[in-house]
This record gives C-alpha cells, structure tokens and sequence, in this order.
C-alpha cells in the first residue's frame, strides 16, 4: 500500500502526517520523514502535499488555537488492548488530562497501567491521538515519544502553563 506524506513547521517543531490513497491518516511523528516511517507501518512513503492537505489543515488551525478536536479518518492499527486505549485517549477532552492509572481503569483494565504507558508509547497517530493528553499520577509529564518539552508545549497551548 502506498503512502503519502509531508513534512511542515508547528510551532513545536517539525510535523510529518502519512496518509494512505483514500486519505485515511496512517502516521504522524514530530520530526520529518525518517520519524515518520518508525510509526506509519504499511508501505513507502512519497511526498504529496495536496493528499495530505486535509489533515495539514487541521493540524495547522489545532496550533492557531481554532480546532480543540480533529475529525479526521484514522487507520486501524495496533492489538486490541492498544485500541482500547487510543479510543480512550481520544476522549480525553482538550485541555485535561488523565494519568496513566485513569485511563487504565476508564478500559476496564486498573492494573494495566504499565501496558497503558506501553500503548502511549506505541502510538502511531500522536496529537490526533492525544498521547500526549496522559500524564503520572503525581502530574509529572512522563513518557512522551517525541520529548518532554514537546509534551510540555502541546498541553501549555491547550490549557495554559504547565506547573513542573
């Protein structure tokens, strides 16, 4: 299956999107193509920004401050217990948070908050997929592919500065 795929400035740094030939997102990464193609499994990537161009609007009015939730197709990907927890991921409203704990316990699994965290990490699809939206229990902004200071400036620019 081919992919297509573009690169562009955030304000928290390079974002790449894949997308697949009905448009339907395969893929983001903070950095450009080489993060890129660690997380949107399915086939090569080619440069096409007019196919990416629905999802690069989006993301482009998420970081203007216009858009507080996507509606954009996503690819099914990952085992059952990560569907889970990306569905739920997805509920986490703009601006809040939830721990690792709440999240494991929001899929019926309370002592799977290690495997959540795996999940997180496993994320093919973040700031769409809000991983970043999960922080420890004790409010510390844990485990976040692409960095502390990303994760850090994606949860200040929907809820104001962040206090650690």
């Amino acid at each position: 299956m081919q992919q297509y795929y573009t690169t562009f400035a955030t304000p928290a740094g390079r974002f790449s999107i894949a997308v697949d030939e009905a448009g339907v997102i395969t893929g983001t990464a903070f950095g450009g193509r080489s993060a890129l193609a660690a997380r949107a499994k399915g086939g090569p990537l080619v440069r096409d920004d007019r196919r990416t161009a629905p999802v690069t609007k989006q993301v482009r009015a998420y970081f203007a401050g216009r858009l507080t939730k996507f509606d954009l197709s996503l690819a099914k990907a990952g085992t059952a217990f990560q569907g889970r927890v990306w569905s739920a991921l997805r509920k986490i409203p703009f601006g809040r948070t939830r721990s690792y704990g709440q999240i494991a316990a929001a899929i019926g699994s309370p002592k799977a908050v290690r495997a959540v965290g795996s999940a997180c990490g496993a994320n093919p699809i973040c700031l769409i997929v809000p991983c970043h939206r999960v922080i420890g229990a004790n409010g510390s902004l844990t485990g976040f592919a692409f960095g502390e200071a990303t994760k850090r400036h994606l949860l200040a620019l929907e809820s104001g500065p962040v206090i650690r």
